[in-house]
């Protein structure tokens, strides 16, 4: 049994390791006749690309993105549609010393455990070099949704440092490496990620991503509901280890009064919320206001700091792992986190559309 694909109706597979010749995908379902080229996909790309600041990887891979097939003359024909992109820049030797270690916090075992061997160089399947595919399969599904849903990402925290909502600006996030909304941050989480760098180490962080635009009705109870495909999608990224909607975890300590988000008629004979606690859905079903997501990114298990661990003969040993590794791998996954609700977003609206026209 294989599990690489995701959705319903816009279904995404991916394939590809992360030190193999290249990585791809296939985007299934997507409607005929929209405008779709290259260029739509790879500014997605770029943002998401490894090498770009001292924040991340050094891995230099240019993801130059490139349409294999269910694009014809400049639209979308209704085909699978296919994606590939080379890998240029893998260097196998760095995992040499560790193919018979397990990394403590890695899949490395259950890898092992589950089908008997692994892929050491890069982590193979494992390696986050797969969400390229899943930014690439965003940025169609945005198409897709049209220019009246909008989904933007943020990091809202790196280690114990958050940014200052009351500072928020979506302007800022495109001006730092850090997809930081608040400015005034910036600076902290410089000399953290620094500090953490600089000692072998790494570092988790809180994203939080938002879609405006998206109609009430969205969803479908009781298994299909919107909220729940939401959390699949964004605990399926790598290193993912909570998610949390609206209000999420924080609403256990409201009271029913606190949490309810309360309506006053509207001049258009719909509802007004007085606040979103429910983060834009209600029963599995969107209310039309804004959708917020935030998930939890741990930190890079892949560090410099030798840590106890045991060998595939069961043996007790030390391990570090060499390579060019993200010391905040939650940085960069602000493009995948709004890649995948994009995606789920473009799935639900074509099921809702074949249920209710």
């Amino acid at each position: 049994m294989s599990h690489n694909s995701f959705g319903r109706l816009f279904q995404v597979t991916t394939f590809g390791e992360s030190h193999g010749p290249l990585i791809g995908g296939v985007v299934d379902g997507c409607p005929p006749r929209i405008a779709l080229g290259e260029s739509d996909i790879q500014p997605w790309l770029d943002r998401r690309r490894p090498g770009q600041s001292r924040f991340a990887s050094q891995r230099q891979e240019p993801d130059r993105v490139r349409i294999v097939s269910g694009v014809f003359e400049g639209v979308t024909t209704g085909t699978p549609i296919g994606l590939l992109i080379d890998n240029v820049d893998a260097r196998s030797k760095d995992y040499s010393d560790i193919q018979d270690k397990f990394r403590p916090g890695h899949a490395d075992y259950t890898y092992i455990a589950k089908y008997g061997l692994r892929d050491h160089r890069g982590g193979g399947r494992q390696s986050a070099r797969e969400t390229a595919m899943r930014v690439a399969a965003g940025a169609i599904a945005r198409k897709v949704l049209g220019a009246e849903v909008s989904v933007r990402g943020a990091v809202i925290r790196i280690g114990e440092i958050a940014a200052d909502p009351a500072r928020w600006d979506w302007a800022e996030v495109e001006r730092n490496p850090f997809f930081a909304a608040d400015a005034g941050v910036v600076g902290r989480w410089e000399e953290l990620l620094d500090g953490v760098r600089k000692a072998g180490s790494s570092i988790g962080a809180v994203i939080e991503v938002r879609a405006s635009g998206v109609p009430a009705g969205w969803g479908a109870p009781v298994y299909g509901k919107l909220d729940a495909d939401i959390a699949q999608a964004m605990m399926s990224i790598n290193a993912v280890k909570g998610v949390e909607i609206g209000a999420g975890f924080g609403a256990a300590a409201l009271r029913g009064e606190q949490n309810a988000d309360r309506m006053r008629a509207g001049n258009d004979g719909r509802p007004v919320f007085l606040s979103n606690h429910a983060g834009g859905i209600l029963g599995g079903i969107s209310t039309g206001q804004e959708l917020v997501v935030r998930f939890a990114v741990k930190p890079t298990s892949s560090i410099l700091t030798p840590v106890e661990t045991v060998d595939r003969q069961g043996r007790d040993t030390e391990i570090v792992t060499k390579g060019r590794h993200d010391p905040c791998v939650g940085i960069r996954a602000v493009p995948v986190g709004e890649a995948m609700l994009a995606c789920v977003l473009a799935d639900h609206m074509l099921r809702h559309r074949a249920q209710c026209g």
